[in-house]
């Protein structure tokens, strides 16, 4: 069962993201600093995230939060877990801060712990990895400092719009 509100950590929780969170999500996606760092990069529509919200939340496919500011409730930003294998045990997380005054604060370090606390204690899983452009340093050290490890020798070339980035991969496993 999905809990309303994760337990805070410092100046943020997470909350349930629901159908009234889409013009946001919409928003934050479309920023040009949140879309280049996605594998997926052309126009995030309304539409296209109700679908979302049909096909992958709904049948459980995908956990998806909203990253909160304790105090205000201002929602920032968003992390999710997508392609649940309940059988592998494992799921791929993603994050993005859509806010741009939210930067800077440590809040993608924070929600990833409390994102991977939930994975491992609520779901179950025992293995969750992430895919991040090389380029993305502040994230991945923003990972690191949650507890994914780089997987060495593991990487992959993607090409968008003609240009190549090398993606690595993360991965973080439940404590035994």
């Amino acid at each position: 069962m999905i809990h309303q509100r994760l337990q805070d950590i410092d100046e943020i929780y997470l909350r349930n993201m629901e159908v009234p969170d889409t013009d946001k999500i919409v928003e934050w996606r479309n920023k040009e600093r949140v879309r280049r760092n996605f594998i997926y990069q052309d126009d995030f529509t309304v539409e296209g995230h109700l679908n979302w919200i049909e096909t992958q939340v709904k049948t459980g496919h995908v956990v998806q939060f909203i990253i909160c500011e304790k105090g205000t409730d201002k929602a920032v930003g968003s992390v999710y877990f997508r392609d649940i294998d309940r059988q592998k045990s494992c799921a791929e997380y993603g994050i993005f801060i859509g806010e741009d005054d939210a930067l800077g604060k440590g809040f993608g370090t924070k929600a990833a712990k409390l994102a991977l606390s939930y994975a491992f204690e609520e779901l179950g899983l025992s293995y969750v990895f992430l895919r991040v452009f090389e380029d993305n340093i502040g994230a991945i050290k923003s990972y690191e400092k949650a507890g994914f490890h780089i997987i060495e020798g593991k990487q992959e070339e993607i090409t968008i719009d003609g240009n190549v980035r090398s993606m690595i991969f993360m991965d973080c496993r439940a404590a035994r």
